[in-house]
């Protein structure tokens, strides 16, 4: 059925928690995993110099990968770990997804409603919009 799941993260204790769901939605599936993190590309008006912050955005993404593919290993899975950067996360997983040819997206949501969505948005919100593939939202 799902020949192929993407599992985002950022690192978090919330993203984890769809990483592992994800994982063992792919154990019992028999499922080729990719785990994607997205990183924030340099913002113009910053008061860090782009190497800095460059480096910054790696360290953050190879430690939320790295947390991943332990879990990944665990499990006795060999997750595929990608790194991209987009200045909207939710473009880029769904892109990575359909060039991946993934057949679902596993993604963790804080699950906000009313005023705090709409001031903090929500990547799942765009992601489960936007994606031509079925999309698992853990909470």
């Amino acid at each position: 059925m799902y020949s192929h799941i993407l599992i985002t993260t950022d690192g978090s204790e919330l993203a984890q928690r769809g990483v592992d769901h994800g994982l063992s939605l792919a154990k019992n599936l028999a499922s080729k995993v990719t785990v994607l993190t997205v990183t924030e590309p340099y913002p113009l008006q910053s008061a860090a110099t782009v190497e800095s912050w460059t480096n910054a955005q790696k360290e953050h993404a190879a430690a939320a990968l790295a947390k991943a593919g332990s879990a990944a290993s665990n499990m006795g899975l060999n997750a595929e770990l990608l790194q991209t950067t987009n200045s909207s996360p939710a473009e880029a997983i769904v892109e990575t997804a359909k060039q991946l040819g993934c057949s679902l997206i596993v993604m963790a949501s804080h699950g906000r409603r009313g005023v705090s969505r709409l001031l903090l948005g929500s990547q799942t919100a765009e992601v489960v919009h936007y994606s031509a593939i079925p999309v698992l939202v853990v909470r």
